[in-house]
Order: structure tokens, then sequence, then C-alpha cells
């Protein structure tokens, strides 16, 4: 009994051990699925990383011809000459000229966050050739103009993108900052020293030392031509301006103060009418082509220096050139008569106090809309450029 006992049991014994093989074969394929889902789980890492790398090598490439763009654009803003899209591409982008947009824009985000500018292209006037027929015939019936669309030059300047409000207080007087640059430049004052300010009248106390600045003459006299030009329909003739600028005395051999920075320190008004077509500013065009169809035939530069010659030759006129429309502005200049024409006739200036507070009355503010109307109605019959 005992023996057949034992028989018995040795079958139940290997039948116990065969389950346990089983369970050990699942869990081992298990291990492998695992172990093969996890190598699978990695596979696709290593491209990600390459298409990172891919992207941040293409955009250091863009930042780095952005700080290109950067450098070459102030370079030539030192000169006030415009930037070219040729010599951007030749000098800054090389053979990927599709990649201009994207470096503008990472030029002007270091240009705005560091120096308060933006590179901004140019664009041309329009003239009466660029108008419809239908805009044309609305001008004859109502005389007003439709406002006009200007054309692109693929060329570029820096514009500052300084707040306008911020700037008038920056130009506005402070009791403090005035006394401070006085007590600094208690000698350097003494020669504009007057009776009641013994220290002298020099210092503004402005945040913008205009009084220490060397353009202004010749930025005086640009926006008195451009204002001129614009009074007048935008276009006026060479014999006019001319003999307006003698009226306010500034003959053909008047010197006009230039900038330290420059080579000659005073030129005449016949140089610096050059200087100002070659900088883009204005346009001297023989009288009657812009109205053609074949286009404006502008005058070569150094013709603004021959004003002897031009009794024999054809009559020009002068018009706005492109950087002035882009850096300044219809509205800004007509803005600037309007400030300037809006002042109480017949009275002494006063403190620069009293400016400031003359300027916010109401009345004061009243005259200069009526005259910037005005100046739109004269100059376009329709909404300004710029």
């Amino acid at each position: 009994m005992s023996r057949a006992t034992r028989s018995q049991r040795a079958p139940q014994a290997s039948q116990s051990q065969a389950p346990r093989a089983t369970q050990n074969g699942r869990g081992s394929r298990r291990a492998r699925v695992a172990e093969e889902s996890e190598e699978e789980e990695h596979i696709p890492i290593d491209g990600v990383e390459e298409e990172d790398g891919e992207q941040d090598k293409a955009q250091g490439e863009i930042s780095r011809k952005a700080r290109d763009l950067v450098r070459l654009a102030l370079f030539h803003e030192q000169r006030r000459m415009p930037l070219r899209r040729d010599e951007i591409s030749k000098k800054v982008l090389g053979t990927g000229t599709r990649s201009f947009a994207p470096v503008l824009e990472a030029a002007n985000n270091i240009l705005q966050q560091t120096f308060g500018m933006e590179l901004v292209e140019l664009h041309t006037m329009p003239t009466e050739k660029d108008m419809s027929d239908k805009d044309k015939e609305l001008l004859k019936q109502t005389g007003v103009k439709k406002k006009a669309t200007t054309t692109g030059t693929k060329t570029y300047i820096l514009r500052s993108t300084l707040d306008p409000a911020l700037i008038e207080l920056a130009c506005s007087p402070d009791a403090d900052i005035r006394e401070l640059e006085q007590k600094e430049n208690r000698d350097d004052n003494q020669e504009f020293a007057e009776d009641d300010n013994p220290i002298g009248t020099r210092s503004t106390g402005s945040i913008f030392a205009w009084q220490n600045a060397d353009q202004l003459p010749s930025i005086g006299i640009l926006y008195v031509i451009l204002a001129l030009i614009l009074v007048e329909g935008r276009v006026i003739s060479d014999s006019d301006l001319r003999a307006i600028l003698k009226r306010l005395q500034l003959p053909p051999s008047a010197p006009i103060p230039l900038s330290s920075q420059a080579s000659n320190q005073s030129v005449t008004i016949d140089a610096y009418l050059a200087q100002l077509m070659r900088q883009g500013y204005i346009e001297k065009l023989h009288a009657g082509s812009s109205g053609k169809g074949g286009g404006a035939k502008r005058a070569r530069a150094t013709q603004a220096t021959q004003a002897a010659d031009d009794a024999h030759l054809q009559a020009f006129e002068w018009r706005w050139g492109p950087r002035a429309l882009g850096e300044i502005g219809e509205p800004g200049i007509a803005r600037f008569v309007s400030e300037f024409m809006a002042g109480q006739p017949g009275q002494e200036d006063e403190e620069d106090e009293d400016a400031v507070r003359a300027s916010q009355d109401e009345h004061t503010q009243k005259r200069v809309e009526v005259i910037f109307n005005g100046i739109q109605r004269a100059a376009a019959g329709g909404e300004l450029i710029g």
C-alpha cells in the first residue's frame, strides 16, 4: 500500500512542475516584449535631436546676420545715406537671400530694444501720372484727392520709434535740471549771459539738451524747405524756392553750419541743396516732367550747385524725396508749421515754461488745428502722406 501510494504521488509532483515552466515562459516573453517596446521608444529621439539641432543652427545664423545688418545700418545712418537692398544681400545675406524677412525682423528687434530705432523701407512720392482716370475725375469735380499710395524703393533707413509723448516730455524744461546744468557750465555760459540771468540762458533744463546740438541750423533750414514745397502743392519751382530763401536772408552764398563731424563746418545754400538731394530728402526735376507718361527726369545732384547756369537751361522744380517721407512725413511738417504759426503774434518769446503752458492752451490748440487743415488742403486736397 505504501508503494502504491508513493507511485501515485510521483506523477502528481511532475504535473505540478509543468505549470511552473509555463508560467516562467510567459514571464520571459513579457520581459522581452517590454524591452523591445523600450528600445522602440528610444528610436525617434535621435531624429528629434537632429531636427532641433538644425533649427538651432538656422536660428543662430539668422541672429548672426541680424547683428551684421544692425552694424551696416548704423554705419549708413552715420553718413545719412540710404541702405540699398542689393547691398544688404551682398554684405549680409550672401547666398541666403530668401532669409531677408526673418533677418530684418530680428534686426529690428535689436534696434528697437537697444537704440529705439527701426529699419524701414523708403517709398516714392506719387505723381499725377500715377492717378487713375476715376481719381482724376473726382479731383476735377470735387477738388479732393483720394489718399495716394506710395511705391517701395528697396532702400532702407533708420527711423526713431520713440513715442512722441515721451519726446515731448524729454524736451520739456525742468528747473532742477537747468540749475544743475548752469552750475556745471558756468564758464561756458558767460558769453550768453543776460542782465536777468548772470549765469546764462543757454541751458534749457530738458533731458534732451538741444542747446548743445550742432545740427539745429541745417535741420531748421531743411524743415523750412520741406514746408515750402508742401504748402505749394507738393512742388515748387526752383526760382520761387530761391526767391523765398533770399527773403529769409538765405541767398545762394549764405553759409549753412553743419555738424562738427562733417569734413566742412559750413556750406553754401547750393551745396546744401545738393547734399539733401544725395541723402534723399528732396528731388530736383525738370519742370512739368512729373506729369508725363515717361516718368519724372531727375536732375543730377551736382546741378544744384550751378544756379548761375540755370538761366539758359530748362526750368527746374523741387519735390520731396523718399527719405523725407519715411523719416519726417507730411503730417510732421504740417504740425511743425501749425505750432509755429499758432504762436501769439507781436509778442516776445518768454521763458520755456510759459511756452509749454501756451502750447497746451485750448485757444492755441484750436489755431493749430485750423492751420493744419489749411496746409492739408493746400498740399493735397486730401490726407497727407507719411
